[in-house]
């Protein structure tokens, strides 16, 4: 594995645990897809450093638990500005 995507997923990990941002957030933010931050949070994080990655599972998976109630709110607001215009 590269240098730089190692350096990449450390500070995207580092990034989450001190936001808490969702991945497509994050993705926006470093400037890659959501599956490169996905595959380097869930696949290269552990062999690179199994404690952060331990760390981040647990943000990922909160995340993924809450998902649907996010998926809820935007529709909510999608419909209520469609019916002010």
């Amino acid at each position: 594995m590269h240098d730089y995507i190692k350096e990449r997923t450390i500070k995207i990990a580092e990034h989450l645990l001190e936001t808490k941002q969702t991945v497509r957030v994050i993705a926006k933010v470093f400037g890659v897809s959501k599956s490169t931050v996905h595959k380097d949070l869930t696949e290269r994080l552990p062999t690179i450093n199994p404690a952060l990655a331990k760390e981040v599972k647990t943000v990922l998976e909160y995340h993924k638990s809450i998902r649907h109630l996010r998926g809820g709110e935007a529709t909510k607001k999608k419909y209520k500005e469609k019916t002010r215009v």
